[in-house]
């Protein structure tokens, strides 16, 4: 079983190789690692670890926060594609798409981007908010407003607001949004469970979001 651990560390030399000799002590094996942020003397970083068959995932937990300065911030099951250029796969996917590049675009996020659903919606002639097209673990559950569009940039939504659908708030879902171009088109995330949005992976989505809507004309 693998699962996705995002940790919070000292940005210092040895850090990374006692985290992994924690983890290692109950059994995990480290698949991946990616930086999601470097801050003023800490590190956030997604590992992706298997466990043996039956292990308890809390004990991934008790071992790194078993270090001095080293906290969890999450951990949940993990089943994406282990590569290291996923937003250059998922652009070229879209270019090469031939039926709903739409489509292949917030299937293909949610590995890409880490988060549980995307989905790309718009602003209809009445001023309600609607979903243009759904990854395939997006709730059926729909917003029926967005008063924060039109969106300028990339941001971290308010996940409490009146807009938002109570079962996403049962869920504890975080979102973020970015513009597709000058589309008037928004690519929505949900995290479930969190953790919240980085200011880097925020980032991230708005260089994707925009290289998308020039690939989609």
């Amino acid at each position: 079983m693998s699962y996705l651990l995002r940790v919070q560390l000292p940005d210092r030399p040895g850090s990374l190789g006692s985290l992994a000799l924690a983890l290692g002590s109950v059994g995990a094996d480290i698949l991946s690692l990616d930086v999601v942020e470097r801050g003023d003397g800490f590190a956030i970083d997604d590992i992706v670890v298997e466990v043996p068959s039956g292990a308890l995932p809390d004990t991934l937990i008790t071992a790194a926060e078993s270090l001095h300065d080293v906290q969890v911030d999450s951990l949940r099951p993990y089943s994406g594609m282990l590569d290291t250029h996923r937003e250059l796969e998922l652009i070229d996917q879209v270019a090469n798409a031939r039926d709903d590049r739409l489509q292949v675009l917030v299937d293909g996020v949610p590995r890409v981007l880490r988060v549980g659903w995307s989905t790309v919606i718009d602003i209809g002639a009445s001023g309600e908010a609607y979903r243009v097209v759904g990854s395939q673990s997006a709730p059926s559950t729909q917003a029926g407003s967005a008063p924060w569009m039109p969106l300028e940039k990339p941001s971290v939504l308010d996940a409490e607001g009146d807009w938002v659908p109570q079962l996403w708030k049962d869920m504890d879902t975080k979102l973020a949004a970015a513009p597709l171009g000058n589309s008037g088109k928004v690519l929505l995330l949900g995290r479930p469970g969190g953790p919240e949005f980085r200011p880097s992976e925020v980032a991230r989505l708005g260089y994707l979001a925009g290289i998308i809507a020039t690939v989609l004309g």
